[in-house]
């Protein structure tokens, strides 16, 4: 009796000539999970193209892909790695190849390739509603961490003062990315983001605020403010990375997005707070920021998430 051939191959490297067949994986496989969560009819639309040569360019080898027989693409598991912080997402299985263990692999793949990096905190994060992809990820050895919060704020029609970006640094870019890198390694050692700071300015969807006290940098955030989804407005600036030598340069890091997010003309600033920040979340939350959405963090056991002796270091474990 004759059968389809349900043979898979991979994982090979993407390029941005599979940005297409990525969007379709990765929105019919989010809307089919969001459908058994309950949530019909939610679509879930495709990423702006930015959005994804950014993901793909900061994974670097980190980003795969599996295809089917007929060269279709079956799969993907973007793979991050931030110096000594490692993290997968997005990663999707086309829904008519679930249930074939290739997310199993695919996850194990991810792992084996952030420790053969030096990656001592590996994870990646999901809804924590989804009880089916909890489990699923705890049969692999990962366990669940703390919350990551959305919060959202307005943005103020007036703001009063100016925000030091890194776009205006010109020629001294270079000492500005040192700048930060040391920063980072201080609060956290060995975590690293000059390398998504600088493919952010490369492409050119967001920027880098600098805060300083008397001329030394005491905190920077990461954000893009290009639309995530594909034909929507430019509405919000996104932070991805928070990282502050203490609590006050934390408040000069947020007043300086505000000013950011009114020179962008954005409506509102959307921070993702890990949760083990008790007093940050609690500082965002009677500034006035609100809850928009929740994330459950789950990490590799033997791979922890590491918190900052002193200081903050916030980081997005999605694009």
């Amino acid at each position: 009796m004759w059968r389809p051939d349900r043979s898979v191959r991979g994982p090979d490297r993407p390029t941005l000539r599979d940005i297409e067949s990525l969007n379709r994986v990765f929105a019919d496989a989010f809307t089919d999970r969001y459908s058994r969560d309950g949530l019909v009819g939610v679509r879930v639309p495709h990423l702006n193209h930015l959005v994804w040569r950014y993901a793909l360019e900061d994974a670097g080898l980190g980003a795969m892909v599996w295809r089917d027989a007929a060269g279709q693409m079956v799969a993907f598991n973007i793979v991050h790695r931030s110096g000594t912080e490692g993290w997968m997402g997005p990663l999707a299985v086309r829904p008519d190849r679930q249930g074939e263990g290739l997310g199993s692999t695919m996850v194990r793949t991810g792992i084996e390739w952030l420790r053969s990096q030096g990656a001592t905190t590996i994870g990646l994060e999901t809804m924590p509603r989804t009880v089916d992809n909890i489990g699923f990820y705890s049969r692999i050895g990962l366990v669940p961490g703390h919350l990551t919060v959305t919060l959202v704020h307005d943005v103020p029609r007036r703001a009063v003062g100016t925000a030091e970006l890194l776009s205006a640094a010109g020629a001294a870019l270079e000492e500005r990315l040192e700048e930060c890198r040391r920063l980072a390694d201080r609060v956290l050692p060995g975590v690293d983001f000059t390398r998504e700071i600088a493919l952010t300015q490369e492409i050119g969807i967001g920027d880098t605020t600098l805060s300083r006290e008397d001329g030394t940098l005491t905190g920077f955030a990461l954000w893009h403010s290009t639309p995530l989804a594909a034909g929507r407005p430019k509405d919000e600036l996104r932070v991805l990375k928070v990282v502050a030598a203490s609590d006050s340069a934390f408040e000069r890091v947020l007043q300086m997005l505000q000013l950011a997010a009114v020179n962008e003309r954005v409506s509102r600033v959307a921070i993702r707070c890990q949760t083990e920040f008790t007093q940050a979340y609690l500082r965002l939350v009677n500034l006035g920021y609100r809850v928009h959405w929740t994330d459950l963090r789950m990490l590799l056991q033997g791979h922890p998430q590491r918190v900052p002796a002193e200081g903050i270091l916030m980081s997005n474990w999605e694009i």
